[in-house]
């Protein structure tokens, strides 16, 4: 599975935050018919990819649960600031 717990609930907040944007520019009180028209319909697909997100979360989260899914955890391994990888000179 190409996606974890972490990529997924950032990909559903990111979504939340233009989902309450888009909300905000439907509702400005010098918008056109036309622009609420616009924004209403991508609001409507942003709903959408969210509540994929979600689904996909829930469903990962039900696997890792269920024991069908074990996450890997990937260590980071920084050479910076270690003397020891600091070659003479």
């Amino acid at each position: 599975m190409a996606e974890t717990v972490g990529s997924l609930v950032d990909k559903i907040c990111i979504a939340e935050l233009k989902i309450y944007h888009m909300q905000e520019q439907r509702d400005r009180a010098d918008a056109s018919a036309e622009f609420r028209a616009t924004c209403e319909q991508k609001l409507e697909i942003m709903q959408t990819q969210r509540a994929d997100l979600g689904n996909e979360l829930s469903t990962l989260l039900a696997r890792i649960a269920d024991g069908s899914v074990v996450p890997k955890v990937y260590r980071q391994f920084k050479m910076y600031n270690d003397p020891q990888y600091r070659t003479p000179g």
